[in-house]
């Protein structure tokens, strides 16, 4: 009964955090909603190198399925208002929603198949559901989280297919060569995961040879539908020879280019053990020191972690075969926490227990919600920013042009702005991580015109207008930059240290608290005290009015 309440309790901790707009890495919005939202709503978009580039990587099909279809659904639906677009914020929260149920029925779905003895199935499946790992990155739109039930499920299949002795599971293999199919699609390291669960279809396919020509047949007609997707998307071909003689097929352009060291450079290098090392702790913490040190004092027979079981061997050859690429970031690994952790039997301790809800409840506050946690929101309240602090423009039809500057943060996903035809035309530049002098150069050449006044804003009704003519430039950084304090007009507009030489001054229209910087944190320059007081300490992210003093 205990284990059903906690259950319920960790399923509402996992919908917060599927609606907590936090950003974990530029990935989960760029190689999947972006696209999709400039395609299907003409919102502003940009697409990045792994679309643009001549040799492609990502793949289309997988990304379909999984934000296309929503996307094109809730166009549908809101286009039967007759009202436009749906409002960016909402096609946001909807792809959420969407990561967060597939996760919540196939991801537990496929522990209850996997785990065979039901006292250890209930305690898997609260395990995995209370790890920080399914309530963030599992709920946000990677590529990873996709692939993590696309090896789960994979492994599913394969069981289904050996244990039935009887008949040739042709329908199964077909499936199963679906999923095979968008899993390598959607990420080449897919097959790493499922080589060695593989290996036991060999005595079926031996046995019952229709089962391996149903997976063959229909692996190769899914891979070719895969191909023509991305052919058609990236080079639309007029002809199907044409198609025949230049097929797009993204992952073998994805396994040659991060093949190449050069390559993965400007993505940093790591060294060869950050998997094991380094990213399976920080994914497992406690689960996972408890776990080597059983091994290493029991052996394979430890009662704590099951090594001799097909789940261990995926995760296990998984995270060694992806190893190999000298680029390790530790959602990479993001399937072998519910494979890891089926395997893994918490000991009867409180001390592991409070370490494992503190862990969790730790990373899960830092990446689920602070991580970055200003970025959504600031984009999508710009629009709105604007309409209520800027008046309108006294000569009809006109358009201000509004630059806004993003510095030290992650990149803004552009459709979040929205196309909803007002007067202004936003303008976005990132400025990424560049050094401060850059930043000062960029900022001052941003500002179309100087402001004699010292305070731009004027009340209207109680409201603070902005009553500068004109182009307008924004800023949009984090407040744990101590090097933008000197620029900083104290609220209310006034500046009332016009006489010194400041030459840029910063008039803050709003903040959001919770976001956290983790690019800030430098101990080697500011000292680990200094460090943590100036990332923790100054917390937030905010939104300056950017004017020169004439």
């Amino acid at each position: 009964m205990w284990r059903r309440r906690t259950y319920l309790l960790l399923l509402l901790v996992r919908v917060y955090f599927a609606l907590s707009p936090s950003y974990i890495h530029p990935d989960e919005n760029f190689q999947g909603p972006e696209l999709f939202a400039g395609r299907l709503f003409s919102y502003p978009s940009l697409l990045t190198w792994e679309f643009t580039s001549e040799n492609p990587i990502r793949s289309i099909f997988p990304l379909w399925l999984v934000y296309g279809l929503p996307m094109t659904l809730l166009k549908w639906l809101w286009a039967e208002n007759g009202n436009g677009n749906p409002p960016p914020q909402l096609i946001y929260y909807v792809l959420r929603f969407t990561m967060f149920l597939l996760s919540l029925i196939l991801e537990d779905w496929a522990i209850h198949e996997l785990v065979p003895n039901p006292r250890r199935r209930r305690q898997a499946v609260v395990l995995v559901a209370s790890s920080y790992v399914t309530w963030t990155y599992q709920t946000h739109t990677f590529s990873n989280s996709l692939e993590t039930l696309l090896v789960l499920w994979s492994l599913v299949l394969i069981q289904r297919i050996v244990e039935n002795k009887h008949r040739s599971s042709v329908f199964t293999c077909a499936f199963l060569s679906l999923v095979a199919v968008i899993g390598v699609f959607n990420r080449i390291t897919f097959p790493a995961f499922i080589m060695i669960p593989a290996l036991q279809l060999v005595p079926h396919f031996i046995n019952k040879p229709f089962s391996f020509i149903s997976l063959a047949f229909f692996g190769l007609l899914f891979s070719f539908f895969a191909v023509a997707i991305d052919t058609t998307f990236y080079t639309s071909p007029e002809t199907f020879s044409g198609f025949i003689s230049h097929p797009i097929i993204t992952p073998l352009n994805n396994l040659l280019y991060n093949s190449d060291t050069s390559n993965l450079a400007s993505h940093g290098l790591h060294a060869r053990y950050q998997h094991f090392l380094v990213n399976l702790p920080l994914l497992l913490g406690p689960a996972y020191v408890v776990s080597i040190w059983s091994v290493l004092t029991k052996g394979a027979t430890s009662p704590t972690f099951n090594l001799r079981n097909i789940r261990a061997y995926s995760a296990i050859c998984g995270a060694a075969v992806i190893s190999i690429f000298p680029h390790q970031e530790a959602r990479f690994l993001m399937p072998c926490v519910p494979l890891l952790l089926t395997c893994f039997r918490p000991p009867r301790s409180r001390t592991f227990l409070a370490a494992w809800i503190l862990f969790n409840c730790t990373l899960g506050a830092l990446m689920g919600i602070y991580h970055q946690g200003g970025v959504v929101p600031a984009q999508v309240h710009i629009p709105a920013l604007l309409a209520e602090s800027v008046p309108p423009l006294e000569t009809p039809g006109a358009n201000r042009t509004v630059t806004v500057l993003w510095w030290k943060s992650y990149s803004p996903p552009l459709w979040l702005l929205g196309d909803d035809g007002s007067e202004f035309s936003i303008v976005t530049r990132d400025l990424k991580g560049i050094p401060r002098p850059e930043f000062h150069q960029e900022a001052i050449r941003a500002v179309p015109k100087c402001v004699a006044d010292t305070n731009p804003f004027e009340f209207s009704h109680g409201v603070p207008k902005i009553k500068i003519d004109g182009d307008l430039t924004l800023l949009v950084a984090p407040r744990s930059n101590p090097y933008l304090d000197q620029f900083i007009v104290p609220d209310g507009g006034v500046d009332e240290a016009a006489d010194t030489k400041r030459d840029l001054r910063l008039h803050k229209l709003w903040q959001y608290d919770r976001h956290i910087n983790m690019d800030d944190f430098d101990p080697g320059d500011d000292g680990l005290i200094g460090a943590l007081t100036q990332v923790f300490g100054r917390y937030g992210l905010a939104v300056w009015l950017v004017t020169r003093p004439c």
